[in-house]
């Protein structure tokens, strides 16, 4: 069943990537050997082990989504990410899709910001 799970938000996250499709410096890379989405050498997407969307963005942006139930925050170890979220799949996929596409965008926006002022 975790197989099956995983195989339809590798899916998910192959429909995200396709939206990208053009974008200056987008590429497919990994991060924690899970597949994933960066802007030059910066992961900005990727699907987590419990094959959930985990993206980056500003730390108040995070807040929000967290604040509204649609995301959780991500903790590696004992320490609570600032700035990355988590969006699990639900089992309304056209659902997911659009959150994730969203999301995704949202963090590209931000990484590649954070690429430039450096």
């Amino acid at each position: 069943m975790a197989d099956r799970r995983e195989a339809l938000n590798r899916d998910l996250l192959d429909q995200v990537a396709e939206g990208f499709t053009g974008e200056r410096d987008v590429a497919v890379g990994t991060m924690f050997r899970s597949p994933g989405l960066r802007v030059g050498d910066k992961i900005f997407a990727f699907l987590g082990h419990h094959g959930q969307l985990i993206v980056k963005l500003p730390s108040d942006r995070a807040d929000e989504y967290v604040e509204a139930g649609t995301a959780e925050k991500v903790v590696m170890g004992k320490r609570t990410m600032r700035e990355w979220i988590a969006f699990p799949a639900t089992k309304d996929r056209v659902a997911t899709l659009e959150l994730w596409r969203n999301a995704a965008h949202e963090a590209h926006q931000y990484v590649d910001s954070l690429r430039q002022t450096t």
